[in-house]
Order: structure tokens, then C-alpha cells, then sequence
């Protein structure tokens, strides 16, 4: 499969390129900064320099095409201040559901945060911000006539990945190795598993494919 990475340099989408250009894939990753090209290169994408807050729909759509699958996996970032939650966390995550359109490349898997709709829409802060556009990403993605998928995992940890997951439309808070975030996805994304399911994702003790499987 050609899997489009959104946010291709970012640490879980550089685990997800490595695995799935592993198993045989081709990853392409699409990142804004150019100087950044040789880590995408040795994460085993194919590198796409391209700035989502900063391009069109048509450019991004050019870059999909032929494409199988497109994976939202960008973010702001800490410190990045309550702006660019809105245009990277948000808008960015919706222009590539435009461009995976206009392009004809069905499948869609977003990267989003539990407890995304539980934001305060009284405060400003960076957090609350952010839970508001992966919110608003989320609920712009489900309206449209795509095979999506959305993920929200807890907090990431550097952990190992243990290939082990609690998988559910809610579940207890707990944070999750982003090895086992990328894996969660590429198994959705190459399997073609949780189509139009929205569901958590935390550390947990069953094997991933049977997690995703009982959803």
C-alpha cells in the first residue's frame, strides 16, 4: 500500500513509516521543514516537503494521488500557543480530508486525543484550545463520506511498545508508548480495520489486532 503521512516527521509517524515500510509498505511522509528530509529518508518514507498551514488544496491533493491510504498524524506541538492548535490540530487535519477528496483516496485515519470533546469552551489556555480543534477535526471528519477512522490515545510515553492495547469507545485514562500508537495504526490502516469507528486507545494487556477486532 502508499500510505500519505500527514505530520511525517513527527516521533509516532516516524515509528509508523519504519513499520510499515518493515512490512513492506511505502510510506510517504509530508513534513514543512526540508531540513528535516534526511530523518524522513531514514524513517523509510519518501520525503514530501509541504506546509499544511501554508498550501492549497490542490497541492495537497497532488501529492496523494495514487495514494491508498492518507493518516492525519501532524501537531502544533507544545508551546506552539492557541493559533496554530487551530491551524495545524484543526485546519490542517480538515484541508487533507478536502485534498483526500478532490484526489479520490477514501481511506482516512486521524490521529486525535482522548477526551477531546470534554473541552472547557470558557478557557483559552494551550490544552483546552487543543482539545477543541482535535474536537472540531474529529466531528468534520465523521460528517463526510470517507472511510475514516479516528484514534484517541492517551498520553505518550517513550516506553517500548508492548504490541498490547485496551481498545475501546471509552476507556480509563492511561498513557500508551507511541510504538504501540504507531503499530495501533498501521494495523487499522493496512488491515482495514474500525472503518467510520471512532474509539480510545491506552496501554493495556490484549494484542492489538484482537483490541481493534472487538471494537
Amino acid at each position: 500500500m502508499r500510505i500519505v503521512i500527514a505530520g511525517g516527521h513527527g516521533q509516532v509517524a516516524r515509528l509508523l513509516n519504519r513499520r510499515l515500510a518493515d512490512a513492506g509498505h511505502t510510506p510517504v511522509a509530508i513534513f514543512r521543514d526540508a531540513d528535516q528530509s534526511a530523518d524522513v529518508v531514514a524513517s523509510g518514507a519518501e520525503p514530501v516537503v509541504l506546509d499544511l498551514e501554508r498550501t492549497s488544496v490542490d497541492a495537497v491533493a497532488a501529492a496523494l494521488r495514487g495514494a491508498d491510504a492518507v493518516v492525519f498524524a501532524a501537531g502544533a506541538g507544545p508551546g506552539s500557543g492557541p493559533a496554530r492548535k487551530k491551524t495545524v490540530d484543526r485546519d490542517a487535519a480538515i484541508l487533507l480530508a478536502d485534498a483526500a477528496t478532490a484526489a479520490g483516496v477514501r481511506r482516512y485515519v486521524l490521529l486525535s486525543a482522548i477526551g477531546a470533546d470534554d473541552f472547557d469552551p470558557a478557557l483559552d489556555d494551550d490544552f483546552e484550545v487543543y482539545l477543541e480543534a482535535k474536537s472540531a477535526a474529529d466531528a468534520d471528519l465523521r460528517r463526510r463520506d470517507l472511510d475514516w477512522t479516528i484514534l484517541r490515545p492517551d498520553g505518550f510515553t517513550d516506553k517500548p511498545g508492548t504490541g498490547k492495547v485496551t481498545a475501546a469507545e471509552t476507556v480509563a485514562r492511561a498513557s500508551i508508548p507511541r510504538a504501540d500508537v504507531a503499530a495501533v495504526i498501521a494495523a487499522v490502516v493496512t488491515g482495514n480495520l474500525a472503518v467510520r469507528r471512532q474509539f480510545e486507545v491506552t496501554a493495556g494487556d490484549t494484542p492489538i489486532e484482537a483490541a481493534i477486532a472487538e471494537l
